[in-house]
């Protein structure tokens, strides 16, 4: 098994790396793939030293699965490349995303839809992949007809840059000095930037447009309304979101808590009188979605109100990928 992680000196790229170690996928040889000015660096990966290699052409002979994680613009140049060779591409950008011949897959939600790949399979946005973990069994149960979420993004999820920027915004302020930003339009630190992608002509944002089109992609719910909100806040990973879900068939809090417990990927944390609810920072570096303050809504019927954080570097992106690898192995849908 002949695996590419493309993007593998990249915040992302790296976490693909440790969740392919991690999960021990069947790798027989790693191909680190970066752009030229990353070549020739080194990558551990199961004890040895693999160098990064600068992504062209041939790159991806007899390679089995491609991880990409590198931007949209790399993946609209290289993942029909790879495709073309015979290798299966599992893209983490938006590049492929709302394509009608490209698969969008959680695989607790619709593992099945691998089979259906021409070459391309795209990994979610993090922030619809934690809110659809939440709602999908929950849907299953009752119908969806609504969704609304607001989020609150973590600066991992713009790189590592945005990182260096969060903190050193903080030393700055905590000094009482002017924080500086060249990341993100604003000093991100002590603060919170209803601004996560460009805005459209109505001022509805890009990742406020990932979450109404892939929920309604990934669940195959066309007509599904959704409203969202994005936030960027000064936390340096985990996402957190808090939804609100409305159902054709009424869904007591009991019942929904008992479907979560039992869904997989998810971890139920719901004890609000003992201060028990998921937290971003306990959630940093963990697999699972976390689930809480699991409560009928207050003005809508049949709605729960629900608070969902996760790794978005993990199940938001990485691990979510690398599921996908294993959804196609145990499926035979792999060269290999």
């Amino acid at each position: 098994m002949r695996v590419a992680v493309v993007g593998a000196t990249g915040l992302v790229g790296g976490e693909m790396v440790r969740v392919l170690e991690e999960r021990d996928f069947p790798v027989d040889e790693l191909l680190p793939l970066a752009s030229p000015r990353s070549a020739g660096k080194e990558i551990l990966f199961r004890g040895r030293s693999w160098e990064v290699r600068a992504i062209e052409e041939s790159s991806f002979n007899d390679v089995d699965l491609a991880l990409f994680s590198a931007g949209s613009g790399p993946s609209r140049q290289w993942a029909p490349v790879a495709a073309a060779s015979g290798t299966v591409v599992v893209d983490n950008s938006s590049a492929w995303r709302m394509d009608s011949a490209t698969p969008l897959v959680i695989p607790e939600v619709n593992g099945e839809a691998v089979l259906r790949h021409r070459g391309i399979i795209a990994n979610p946005n993090c922030a619809t992949i934690q809110a659809v973990v939440a709602a999908w069994p929950l849907h299953r149960e009752a119908g969806l007809d609504y969704l609304s979420a607001v989020t609150f993004q973590s600066v991992s999820g713009t790189g590592r840059d945005a990182l260096e920027e969060l903190e050193s915004g903080a030393r700055a302020v905590l000094a009482g000095e002017n924080p500086s930003s060249s990341v993100y339009p604003h000093p991100i630190a002590f603060d919170a930037l209803p601004h996560i992608g460009a805005f459209d002509e109505g001022g509805v944002s890009e990742e406020e447009w990932k979450m109404v089109r892939e929920s309604r992609k990934i669940m195959d719910l066309p007509a599904l309304a959704v409203s969202c909100t994005t936030v960027r806040v000064p936390v340096f990973r985990g996402h957190s979101e808090a939804l609100i879900l409305r159902f054709r068939c009424d869904l007591s809090p009991e019942r929904a808590r008992e479907i979560l417990q039992e869904a997989p990927g998810i971890v139920v944390i719901d004890d609000p009188t003992r201060c028990h609810y998921p937290m971003a920072r306990p959630a940093a570096g963990t697999d699972p979605v976390f689930v809480g303050r699991i409560r009928r809504d207050t003005a809508l019927e049949k709605a729960l109100a629900l608070w969902v954080v996760a790794d978005n570097l993990r199940k938001g992106a990485a691990l979510n990928a690398v599921q996908i690898g294993e959804e196609l192995l145990e499926r035979g849908a792999l060269r290999h």
